[in-house]
């Protein structure tokens, strides 16, 4: 018994570095169980890969769940704004929107990415729809 037991523990031992090596090699975490600053790195890098025109799954399924979504119906169309954490402001353990980086979706298709370019797709596309006065008959 005793000349088995270092044989034993031996084995297990092995099994265990063989486990931590192929977790290590392999392991990939999902953007949601980064840590904040871990996940806005991540965002960082990825939000240079965006192509214009992406679908909104395909942009999920990189950079993950949104910190926050906005959505309308516009002129027929269904615009959809997923902001991602990209930068930190105040230490004070929240992410704002003044963090993330929005990116717009008309249509489930990548329109625009960035705060100043999302604010003039905005501005130029989503006019306040003119109504006509109801005329009354007499």
């Amino acid at each position: 018994m005793k000349g088995k037991a270092p044989v034993v523990i031996g084995s297990i031992f092995i099994a265990y570095l063989v486990f931590v090596a192929v977790v290590i090699l392999f392991y990939e975490p999902k953007p949601e169980d980064m840590s904040w600053e871990d996940r806005q790195a991540y965002n960082q890098s990825k939000v240079t890969e965006l192509l214009l025109g992406q679908t909104l799954e395909q942009t999920i399924e990189t950079l993950g769940r949104a910190d926050f979504s906005e959505a309308m119906q516009t002129h027929g169309q269904s615009l959809q704004v997923l902001f991602y954490r990209t930068q930190h402001v105040k230490s004070d353990g929240k992410t704002t929107k003044d963090e993330c980086t929005p990116l717009l979706f008309a249509d489930g298709r990548l329109q625009a990415w960035g705060e100043d370019t999302y604010q003039q797709y905005l501005q130029q596309h989503i006019q306040p729809q003119q109504t006509t006065p109801k005329q009354t008959q007499e």
